[in-house]
């Protein structure tokens, strides 16, 4: 029994010129998202007494199916092991709309629990956000997440907690103190 082997011959020109429109739409796309096009919220995060040092700020894109969610932040406290260590850090959309400080030894009380809309069991809450991981006091990240669009949170405030958020503990996973707050604004343009 024979085997034909079908060669298909492509110039080496045809094939760097596939490959370059490739990259390049995915580049543009790519710089469509999350270069050039300006969020449609975003919130200046305010440090809590806890950790004065921190500043920083979250964004919300508007994507096809939901919303690229941004943060950059710097002065998170260092890591520190232990029953409830300090790093990574806890992070959620809060359903009150306001960062007062209130009481130094608990701030932030007036941003209100997990923003929770659906009613849905913590670790699954539409403001649950993956933990920020600090390197030397800076955590940056993007993430997709299709629970919410930029207008529903607007009125809304972000928080990091300075515990790791265990996604299991209800009703908020003992993320322990808010170290920082922001309020969730439209975007100026």
């Amino acid at each position: 029994m024979a085997v034909r082997v079908l060669t298909l011959r492509l110039s080496k020109a045809w094939v760097a010129l596939v490959l370059l429109a490739l990259l390049g739409a995915g580049g543009i796309v790519y710089g469509k998202v999350s270069r050039s096009k300006p969020p449609s919220a975003a919130a200046r995060l305010v440090a809590g007494p806890q950790s004065p040092q921190i500043a920083g700020f979250v964004e919300f894109r508007s994507t096809r199916g939901g919303t690229l969610v941004t943060v950059d932040v710097s002065g998170l406290p260092p890591y520190a092991p232990g029953e409830q260590p300090t790093g990574p850090h806890g992070f959620h959309v809060h359903e009150g709309t306001s960062c007062d400080v209130g009481d130094p030894g608990n701030p932030f009380q007036a941003a209100g629990g997990h923003w929770n809309p659906d009613g849905q069991p913590h670790g699954n809450h539409a403001g649950d956000f993956p933990v920020l991981f600090s390197n030397d006091g800076r955590a940056r990240m993007t993430f997709f997440t299709n629970r919410f669009t930029p207008d529903q949170v607007v009125g809304r405030t972000v928080i990091i907690h300075r515990y790791p958020d265990d996604y299991r503990t209800q009703p908020a996973g003992d993320s322990g103190p808010r170290i920082a707050c922001g309020v969730i604004a439209r975007y100026a343009r």
